[in-house]
C-alpha cells in the first residue's frame, strides 16, 4: 500500500487552501510579504457538506487571491463540524490542502479508495464538486478534487 501511485498525469496544483483564525491578517501579510494581488473577501455562508461521512452544515468566509496560475484561498471556520474546524483544534494553522481539477472526480476516488484513503469531506459550492481525500497522515496535506458541474448533470 506504501507504494501505490494516484497518476494525475499532466494535472497542476489549480489551488492552494489555507485555513487561518484570522484570514483578514493574513491576507495583508501575503499581500505585503509574497507581493499577492488584493484578496476578494466573500461574506460568510453556510453550506450543506459530508463530513467522516455525516451530514453538516458548515459556516465559512473565504478570500481569495492569485499567486501566478494558482489561486490562493484563505478560509475562516466559523462554525459545523468540518476539516477546517478539526484542523483548527488541533492546534494547526496554515496550508491545509492543495486542490487539482479533473474532469471526473469518480475514478479518482475509487483508485484512493482501493488504496485505504477515503473521502474526508465533500460537497457542491456553486457549480463545482470538491472532494478532500483523508491523505494527512500519509502526505502532510489534504488532496481536494474538484470537478466542474454542468447543471444537467448535477440534476441526475
Amino acid at each position: 500500500m506504501e507504494n501505490f501511485k494516484i497518476n494525475f498525469g499532466n494535472l497542476k496544483v489549480d489551488q492552494l487552501g489555507f485555513v487561518f483564525k484570522e484570514i483578514e491578517k493574513q491576507a495583508d501579510l501575503m499581500q505585503n510579504i509574497l507581493g499577492l494581488s488584493k484578496f476578494i473577501f466573500t461574506p460568510p455562508t453556510t453550506h450543506p457538506i459530508q463530513f467522516r461521512g455525516k451530514e453538516s452544515q458548515v459556516t465559512i468566509q473565504i478570500a481569495i487571491s492569485r499567486l501566478g496560475n494558482t489561486q490562493i484561498e484563505l478560509i475562516k471556520w466559523i462554525d459545523g463540524e468540518c476539516s477546517y474546524k478539526e484542523f483548527l483544534d488541533q492546534g494547526k494553522e496554515g496550508l491545509h490542502h492543495f486542490a487539482v481539477y479533473v474532469d471526473n472526480t469518480d475514478p479518482y476516488i475509487e483508485e484512493f479508495k482501493k488504496n485505504g484513503i477515503g473521502i474526508l469531506q465533500s460537497g457542491h459550492v456553486l457549480n463545482v464538486r470538491f472532494t478532500y481525500l483523508d491523505t494527512e497522515e500519509k502526505i502532510g496535506c489534504i488532496v481536494e478534487l474538484l470537478e466542474q458541474i454542468s447543471r444537467r448533470k448535477r440534476k441526475r
